[in-house]
Formats: structure tokens, sequence, C-alpha cells
């Protein structure tokens, strides 16, 4: 997501936060998850894009038959995309596999498929997980959240637009189409265009020449027919991931005098609780708290790592149910330290006037 400017407006001093575990032992106990598996990795690989492959064919096939029946085999393959984009992400952390160069190479090419420049991303994904939960820190691959004070700070026009953009239907529904757009444009680091230009390009093209290619055997409607709405509801998945793992009441949010590596990595990210499944499709990215502590444990670990160490046990943790009623919150309450939302807001603001 791109970054928003804020107004910062200091508010109450508050006491550094301990962190929940000395470096040394949280380290130790990630360390000893962190190691490759080579079989468990090009498994994975197999049992994803030879999935994915069947899953376009027969929406494909499906074609001849009403275009609903196409939609609902959309779905499944979604989710194979979804896996996809976890493989891609393990590569950029180079978990997935023991060589960095497979690593890149395996990136490269399941961020085409995916529509991800892999360099790029991972430039940016490496800093979210340097900031996540920084205040001072925003606006490196989190969705954008102001704080209770910077929002009244802003112009009534300000506030409309801030609204606008957290509502679910605009933060849900068009935020994957903004994303799949914006990464089709190099962005700039200091107002310079950086290393990963080539990798927007390169992947840009890739995309391009396999639409003409898929185009010209099979016709261009029946590849936007196909592979727009599996990618469509593909972006909608991994968007709603990132929303429920970081967006939640209880969620940490420090200034950076105050902010904790580890601290951040378990309270400000959530255990998004998913069917045996889902947690399958998705990589087990719901087990979000260990992968910020670790993001060199490859997805295939993070089950396991969570559960034979107590260190991961203290945490939020969110059911599909309970994930849905986090849309409302919308602003960081510096007083509460918490996430509210805009009627919590105005319930705060007719009693400080009453």
């Amino acid at each position: 997501m791109t970054q928003i400017q804020t107004n910062t407006v200091a508010g109450p001093q508050r006491p550094a936060v301990t962190s929940i575990a000395p470096r040394a032992e949280w380290q130790a106990i990630v360390a000893r998850y962190e190691q490759a598996n080579t079989f468990r990795a090009i498994a994975q690989v197999v049992t994803t894009i030879g999935p994915l492959c069947l899953a376009f064919y027969l929406m494909y096939r499906s074609l001849a038959l009403p275009y609903w029946v196409t939609l609902l085999l959309a779905i499944p393959t979604a989710g194979f995309l979804v896996r996809t984009f976890i493989i891609m992400h393990d590569c950029a952390h180079r978990s997935f596999l023991k060589w960095p160069r497979v690593n890149d190479a395996v990136g490269l090419v399941t961020g085409v498929i995916t529509m991800t420049p892999f360099s790029r991303w991972r430039r940016d994904h490496a800093k979210h997980h340097a900031s996540s939960g920084d205040l001072d820190r925003r606006g490196h691959g989190d969705i954008p959240t102001l704080t209770v004070r910077e929002y009244l700070a802003r112009t009534p026009w300000g506030q409309f637009r801030y609204r606008l953009y957290r509502h679910p239907a605009v933060l849900i529904g068009l935020g994957p189409l903004h994303m799949i757009v914006l990464q089709r444009f190099p962005g700039t680091e200091n107002g310079v265009r950086d290393r990963t230009t080539s990798n927007v390009w390169v992947t840009n093209a890739a995309i391009a020449a396999g639409f003409v290619g898929f185009a010209m055997w099979l016709g261009v409607s029946a590849v936007l027919l196909v592979y727009l709405p599996a990618m469509y509801l593909a972006a909608v998945a991994g968007v709603w991931l990132f929303y429920v793992q970081h967006q939640f009441e209880d969620a940490y949010w420090k200034d950076h005098e105050d902010w904790d590596y580890a601290t951040a990595a378990i309270r400000g990210s959530s255990y998004f609780k998913l069917p045996a499944v889902l947690r399958w499709m998705t990589g087990s990215i719901g087990l979000h708290h260990v992968h910020h502590l670790g993001p060199r444990v490859p997805n295939y670990r993070l089950k396991r790592c969570h559960d034979e160490n107590a260190l991961f046990h203290d945490v939020t943790v969110l059911t599909i149910a309970e994930s849905a009623r986090t849309l409302r919150l919308s602003l960081w309450d510096e007083d509460k330290e918490r996430l509210i939302g805009f009627s919590d807001l105005a319930r705060k603001t007719a009693a400080a006037t009453n």
C-alpha cells in the first residue's frame, strides 16, 4: 500500500516497553526452525503449480457452460494463486530453499504468475518487517492508519478521504485492483529510481509475453475471462489476510523510541486461525506472529514452531467470524492504546464535550 502523509501530534509520554523475551532467547528459538527442507519445498511447488494449471484448464473448459460455472471455479483457482504467492513470499525471505539464487529464480517465476515484481516487493516487504507497529515509520507495506489526533487535525475533506479509503468496500473491494495496477510502475526511493526498477519492467514484459502467447493460442477473451477473476479473488484474499494480521483492537503500535521488534512481532501480529484446508492454501501465513519474529522460518515449519514454544501462545487469536469485526477499526487511539472505529471516536468526542 502507498504511504500516507500524516500530521503527527505529540501525545502523552509513555514508559519504554520491555521486550517479550531477551533477544538471545527468541533468536535461539526461531533458529531451530529456519533450516529449509528441499524435499518439502519441491513438493510444495509441485502440489501448487500443478493444481493451479489444472484449475486454469478447468476454468477454460467451463467457458462452454454458463459463465457462473467459470466464476465458481475461480474460487479454488484463486486459492492456488494465493499459495503460489506464499511461495514467492518465502523466496523473498530466502527461506524456501537452501540456495539464494534458486530462491530468487523461483521468486521471479512465481512473481510473474501472481503479477508481482519480485525484487521490488522483497525490498518493500523487508521494510515492513523492520517497522511493523512503529508509529514513526508507517507506510512500508502496511494498511495506512491514522491516529485519532492525526485524523482530527485533518480538514473535513481530508477526514472524508480517509473515511472513504477505510470503508470495507474500498479497502477490500477496490484496494486489490489498486495494488495490481500500482505494481506495474517502478517506485522511487527518496525520489530516485532504485535498482528494482528493472525488475518491475522485466516482470511486466514477462506478463505481457505470457498474455500474448496464451491469447494467440486460446483467444483474448478466454484468457481475460479465466485469469482476471481468479487473480482478483486472490488479490482480495491477500489484502484481507494482511489486514486481519495487523489490524485488530489490541494491536501493538508505539512511538519509535518505545518500539521493540520482538514485542511488535508477537503483539502486533495476530494468529488468524483458519480451517486446515485454508491454512494449507495460505501456507500457514495466519501464524503471522511466528513469521514476523522469525521471517527466515519456512512456511512449512511455522505451525510446528508455534506449537512447540510457549513464547508464541500469548497472542491475539482470530477466527474467520471474529476477523469480520475488525473491519470497523480505523483509527489508533493514543490514549487507550488500541484501534477504534469512527463510531467510537464520535462517542468519545461527545463524552468529552458534555
